[in-house]
């Protein structure tokens, strides 16, 4: 059974869900206790066009970028070329612009820069991704010794994937906050004002851009892809329930579990929720690696600048288009690349505009 099949069949207990969050919310509020932001329709909608696009956008961008892909690819080749010409034009550019004068050659150097760097980076970046996503599936790291540890499909290898696949997710996550590239992809789930069972469903919808801790390791220790797979939509499911302000704090399974309190927290947008609680479904990583933070002060939900918008296209690419504006203007490798691969908050200080932290984000 695949990671859609499955999700295919918790759909109706998600719908469901979200009808009984939406009375338990209008029953607290006529309790008196109306702390809660509960749902907004143009809100909802958005993430639930998110969360449709999440499962099926992943598999038009694998067939659009066949072509260009390790192996196969017909036109891998003219990537690649279009990456390292590119970089050389747009190198022999930043010192024809550097120079000071007006001639002829720098003002055509200065205009051609922008989107040379552009090109450069657009197209190493897609290389380089699905490179990496070539070499580290399960399917091919399973084969390559993999299946020589084959740990089977009992309860057992059902557990130990489980554990697994949520101490790389854990990393995983850690690292889309941490830099910017990836934030571009996971800042999607964090772009909503509002925390409630449809905000689980905003998902990313260009995962297969990214270069993360390869979960194909797992494979290659003996767990068996469709095991693999089958841990990736468990974790996913359990998330789902974990984004509502319906429930409060859950006892000593917060010592334990990602919580609908601890996930509060990493969906939050003061100072000291940033970039905390990204477990998973547990909690234990975090306060191993020193990432945990409780519930206190009220959360404040979004990004540290909101996008103010319901479009879902705006809400999958405005970080993307943040970036190139960012690498247009660039006059260096070190800020072309700082600008996609460091810090979220790295091009503001660069800028002289401060540090902007991203409002955590991560299922």
């Amino acid at each position: 059974m695949s990671e859609i099949d499955l999700i295919q069949i918790a759909t109706p207990g998600f719908f469901a869900a979200m009808g009984l969050e939406k009375v338990a919310l209008d029953r607290q509020a006529a309790a008196g206790n109306d702390t809660a932001i509960g749902f907004e329709k143009r809100d909802s909608i958005a993430s639930l066009v998110m969360g449709t696009a999440s499962l099926y956008m992943p598999l038009a961008l694998n067939a659009l970028l066949a072509p260009v892909g390790p192996g196969k690819g017909k036109y891998r080749k003219v990537l690649v070329g279009t990456a390292v010409g590119a970089a050389a034009l747009t190198t022999v550019a930043d010192a024809l612009a550097r120079r000071d004068d007006d001639s002829k050659l720098t003002r055509f150097a200065k205009r051609i820069r922008p989107s040379s760097g552009v090109a450069a980076v657009a197209a190493g970046v897609v290389t380089g991704s699905t490179t990496w996503a070539a070499r580290t599936s399960a399917k091919r790291l399973w084969n390559a010794g993999g299946s020589k540890r084959d740990l089977g499909a009992g309860i057992a290898a059902t557990a130990g994937a489980l554990v697994a696949w949520d101490f790389i997710y854990y990393w995983n996550h850690r690292i889309q906050h941490e830099s910017r590239w990836l934030w571009a992809i996971h800042v999607v789930h964090h772009s909503s004002e509002r925390y409630n069972l449809t905000t689980a469903l905003r998902q990313p919808v260009a995962d297969v851009f990214g270069m993360f801790v390869p979960y194909g390791l797992m494979a290659w220790l003996g767990f068996r892809p469709r095991v693999i797979e089958n841990a990736r939509a468990i974790n996913l499911i359990y998330q789902f329930w974990i984004h509502t302000e319906a429930i409060d704090r859950l006892g000593k399974a917060e010592e334990i579990l990602n919580t609908p309190s601890h996930h509060r927290v990493h969906h939050g947008a003061q100072q000291e929720y940033l970039d905390k609680n990204y477990g998973g479904i547990l909690i234990t990583w975090d306060r191993l690696f020193g990432t945990f933070q409780r519930e206190g002060e009220r959360v404040r939900y979004g990004l540290t600048k909101n996008i103010n918008t319901f479009n879902p296209v705006r809400i999958a690419t405005h970080e993307y288009a943040d970036i190139i504006r960012d690498v247009a203007k660039a006059s260096t490798w070190k800020e072309r690349l700082g600008y996609v691969f460091a810090h979220p908050g790295w091009g503001k200080k660069q800028r002289g505009e401060g540090k902007e932290q991203p409002l955590t984000l991560a299922s």
